[in-house]
């Protein structure tokens, strides 16, 4: 027969210390629960300029409310546009706003799509550090991104043929860029991106890029910037003003090339959807906006 071995009473107040002790340690550890019942999981898919802004109000939003899950994907405002109209994604981060044909479509699926604006963004027209150009006028860049300027030494850089990168076309990106710059806001323009313009996948793939040729261009949201890369200042006109893209001219108005940041979603927002977009527009959440070098609503 197997002896049970008897514990003393001081034995038993040590282990029941011990495991209040371990109980709390996992208690810690863990993601702070809803504290309002929230629960459930969000899919968040769209613009690749907003992709790590999203990833990281989702951390901080599933840190206050550990019992609901996002998955957080870009793919390019278009994608994420067409995954809301066909209800693969709970929300659509975009960095334009949505256009007739897709409102269209939405309405066909009898989808009562709702607008948030929930960030600004200035785009920046990026060059390697070692090109010695710091500054174009806005009709520089649309010459150079139509394929007319094709030499740096045409505006004052090096005997180099210039390299024009530019985003793939299902990118808002692209679209703005393309509406903004190269067509100078005309809704009629029919200019396009040069022939022989690299599409690139990706804000971070133009960002690589740049930063190993010294004869590339490109353009992309102010959070990509890094010191392997260099912002040029853009001036609206000949003779005006060149200004650098930074949280304060973009959000006081004075570069040229900025733009709000948007989320939809398929209805008025309810649930998890809703305190999710609360928190984005919020202070804590505006705050991760500027941590993130994106320009906050206020």
């Amino acid at each position: 027969m197997f002896k049970v071995a008897k514990i003393s009473p001081r034995s038993a107040l040590l282990l029941t210390l011990v495991s209040v002790v371990a109980l709390l340690a996992v208690s810690c550890a863990q993601p702070q629960a809803s504290s309002n019942g929230l629960q459930g999981s969000l899919q968040i898919k769209g613009s690749d300029t907003m992709v790590n802004l999203g990833q990281a109000w989702a951390e901080e939003f599933m840190h206050e409310h550990g019992n609901v899950s996002i998955a957080v994907t870009g793919g390019g405002s278009g994608t994420g546009i067409a995954a809301m109209i066909n209800g693969t994604t709970d929300i659509a981060e975009t960095s334009r706003q949505m256009t007739e044909e897709e409102i269209a479509a939405a309405k066909k699926n009898n989808i009562d799509v709702k607008e948030h604006k929930v960030a600004l963004d200035g785009l920046a027209v990026v060059v390697n550090p070692a090109n010695p150009v710091t500054q174009l006028t806005m009709e520089q860049l649309r010459s150079i991104f139509i394929g007319e300027t094709t030499n740096w030494k045409q505006v004052g850089g090096n005997d180099a043929k210039i390299v024009v990168l530019s985003r793939e076309s299902n990118s808002g990106t692209h679209v703005y860029f393309k509406e903004h710059v190269l067509r100078r806001g005309k809704p009629d323009g029919n200019e396009e991106y040069a022939p022989d313009a690299l599409l690139m996948p990706s804000s971070q793939a133009i960002a690589d890029e740049v930063a190993s040729n010294q004869n590339a261009i490109g353009y992309y949201g102010l959070g990509y910037v890094t010191p392997k890369q260099k912002a040029l200042a853009v001036a609206p006109k000949e003779g005006a003003k060149a200004v650098a893209p930074s949280i304060d001219t973009v959000t006081s108005g004075e570069y040229p090339i900025s733009r709000p940041l948007f989320m939809y979603t398929r209805s008025e927002p309810t649930g998890a959807v809703k305190a999710f977009l609360d928190f984005v527009l919020a202070p804590e959440g505006q705050q991760i906006v500027r941590d993130l070098d994106f320009v906050p609503l206020k």
